[in-house]
């Protein structure tokens, strides 16, 4: 598993200062990082590649709505992402087992359109598509039934735990099918603010990382934090790489 982070975490310093707030992170030494909002910072990002040694191979876009996905894939391609990621859909949505798979279909349906580009698109969960139940499945697993091969998940791990999941079973069930998970930590409330540094909450991260082993990127991920987010961030490094 590489180490990477999502750059929602620091979306206050990448708000003023996006070159600046690349350069903190490298010098922290990750060389991977998960934007979002990929087609808005599309330029920028290319310059970030351009000036440090850091890559984008994975990144958060909303795109399956009504939106002009080429123009999503050519940010995709100009900024060198491998694995596409559509952060969120409608949380009534995934109550139904029908839209669940509706859902899937169109997922699937991009996946078919990004494969010509040679990048893989997935799906981003939260504690929603966990906590709803469809008979005696999650919403989640019902809607990874239906995905084509191809398509990726990237498992919130922290956002799994607190919709109810035994996360290293989830991750067990769901196999190669996960190339990506959120890593973070906390108290399992659903208050951002009480997310902590990896290894400092209650999260079961140990379990949770032997169960992720076979993914390609660990993604840190604060979406807040009490302290100090750089602080915050280069402790969840320390911590990975001690138990890595």
């Amino acid at each position: 598993m590489e180490i990477s982070v999502q750059l929602y975490s620091v979306r206050d310093a990448l708000a003023t200062d996006v070159q600046g707030t690349v350069s903190r992170l490298v010098d922290l030494g990750l060389t991977h990082a998960e934007p979002y909002q990929l087609v808005e910072y599309r330029d920028e990002l290319v310059r970030a590649r351009e000036q440090f040694p850091i890559d984008f191979p994975s990144a958060h876009q909303s795109f399956l709505g009504d939106v002009d996905f080429p123009a999503v894939l050519e940010a995709a391609r100009a900024v060198g992402v491998q694995y596409l990621v559509d952060p969120h859909w409608n949380p009534e949505d995934w109550t139904d087992a029908e839209k669940v798979r509706a859902l899937a279909e169109t997922l699937n349906q991009r996946a078919a359109a990004a494969a010509e580009a040679g990048i893989r698109v997935g799906y981003h969960n939260h504690a929603f598509e966990l906590s709803s139940r469809l008979g005696d499945r999650t919403a989640l697993e019902v809607f990874a039934e239906a995905l084509d091969p191809q398509v990726i998940l990237e498992i919130d791990t922290y956002w799994a735990a607190v919709g109810g999941a035994d996360v290293p079973a989830l991750l067990g069930r769901l196999g190669d099918r996960v190339q990506l998970v959120h890593l973070k930590d906390g108290d399992l409330s659903e208050d951002p603010a009480a997310q902590l540094p990896l290894g400092t909450g209650a999260m079961p991260l140990a379990e949770t990382l032997q169960a992720s082993a076979g993914v390609a990127y660990g993604v840190i991920e604060f979406d807040d934090y009490a302290g100090d987010m750089f602080e915050g961030i280069a402790a969840s490094i320390a911590h990975l790489r001690s138990v890595l």
